[in-house]
């Protein structure tokens, strides 16, 4: 199965995972929105993918704003066969003493802002027979001190899909979980806790991480299997990391 057509959108494509998927997306034949923030790095993106990409201004923790990027993409595009939800932020720290703007704001984003994606884009993927694909974490399937907040999120979305699948399996939509170990990106700079900081990159150091590209292969294998096979979930992490 190729991409050749098919119409994907992307959040949180500026940077890190979102960004190289959109690329591998764009690369394997798909037209491609690409949503976030920072205008300034999607046109970039654009200008290096080969095929047709859409930039698109998007906070997903407005749903307005997402309702209106689904729309201006199935207006460009006609269509809307896949959905990256990779929008997200990781602030941890301990529960005791936490700035709890820092817990909203990661409720908003991680989780709210993946549901509100699936809402507004769900009439078009069960026209189209698509697929949802959400990029979670390990820490959507193990909690760990210093994460609960982030964790909680995580396994809020992996709560979600599964009823989501639940749902939506029978009418052809598939719906993939990709729950990345420790990836290289500019995720972990957003921290604000100077002890979770620094183990952060205490334990980049000690371990061969993982590339963004690895997760967007992850991506690019899910949603170009036969449409009757549904990769549902793909846990991946470096091989050296142990939890």
């Amino acid at each position: 199965m190729t991409l050749d057509r098919k119409v994907a959108l992307v959040t949180g494509a500026s940077s890190g995972i979102g960004r190289a998927t959109a690329l591998a997306l764009s690369k394997a034949g798909a037209r491609v929105a690409v949503g976030g923030r920072r205008v300034d790095r999607l046109a970039s993106l654009a200008a290096e993918a080969p095929g047709d990409v859409l930039v698109l201004e998007l906070d997903v923790t407005d749903p307005g704003s997402v309702q209106d990027a689904v729309t201006a993409t199935v207006e460009r595009f006609g269509a809307l066969d896949i959905v990256v939800n990779n929008a997200g932020v990781m602030l941890g720290g301990a529960i005791l003493g936490a700035d709890i703007t820092e817990w909203t704001r990661m409720v908003e984003t991680n989780l709210l802002g993946s549901m509100y994606t699936v809402h507004s884009a769900l009439p078009h993927l069960l026209a189209a027979k698509g697929a949802v694909v959400q990029i979670s974490s390990t820490a959507g399937r193990i909690s760990s001190a210093a994460s609960g907040a982030y964790a909680a999120t995580k396994f809020g979305v992996t709560a979600f899909s599964e009823a989501l699948r639940q749902e939506v399996t029978e009418q052809g939509v598939r719906v993939v979980v990709i729950e990345p170990g420790f990836v290289s990106t500019e995720l972990t700079s957003h921290i604000t806790d100077p002890v979770m900081r620094a183990a952060a990159k205490d334990m980049a150091r000690s371990i061969q991480t993982l590339d963004s590209d690895d997760i967007a292969a992850a991506v690019l294998y899910a949603v170009t299997q036969p449409a009757h096979v549904a990769v549902n979930e793909i846990l991946i992490r470096p091989t050296d990391q142990t939890r």
